[in-house]
């Protein structure tokens, strides 16, 4: 099977934690990208950093990396095989699931290092600037 294709996001995106009993501050819904889950114990919001949330902890500075989809069920090991490359060049990770595909987000200043480490290992990876 070959190697996915990955599209760097243009937004930089911060990643809140909230009290599982907050409710989602609808400002969240007028995000053109935003990413919402709640478990028994925290409620977790990514959006792009330009809205300032009021949560209890954030980290900003994250750049979202989309494996272009629609990615199959029945697929295995994508995001396995892409968090190994970039764990092996000490990138660290927040990923992201939805029905379709994946996102892989990396601190801003690990971008060009993810970047550089993912197409060495065949997969392609678009960015505005090539």
């Amino acid at each position: 099977m070959p190697k996915q294709t990955l599209q760097v996001l243009t937004e930089t995106f911060s990643v809140h934690s909230f009290d599982h009993e907050q409710t989602v501050p609808p400002e969240v819904f007028a995000c053109p990208i935003y990413f919402i889950s709640k478990t028994y114990d925290e409620l977790s919001i990514v959006c792009p950093t330009s809205l300032k949330l009021d949560s209890i902890e954030h980290e900003d500075n994250w750049i979202a990396l989309e494996v272009l989809g629609p990615l199959g069920f029945s697929l295995t090991g994508i995001l396995s095989n892409i968090s190994g490359v970039l764990a092996a060049a000490n990138v660290s990770i927040f990923a992201i699931s939805t029905f379709d595909t994946d996102y892989i987000l990396v601190k801003k200043d690990s971008v060009a290092t993810a970047i550089k480490v993912l197409r060495k290992d065949g997969y392609k990876v678009l960015t505005d600037a090539a």
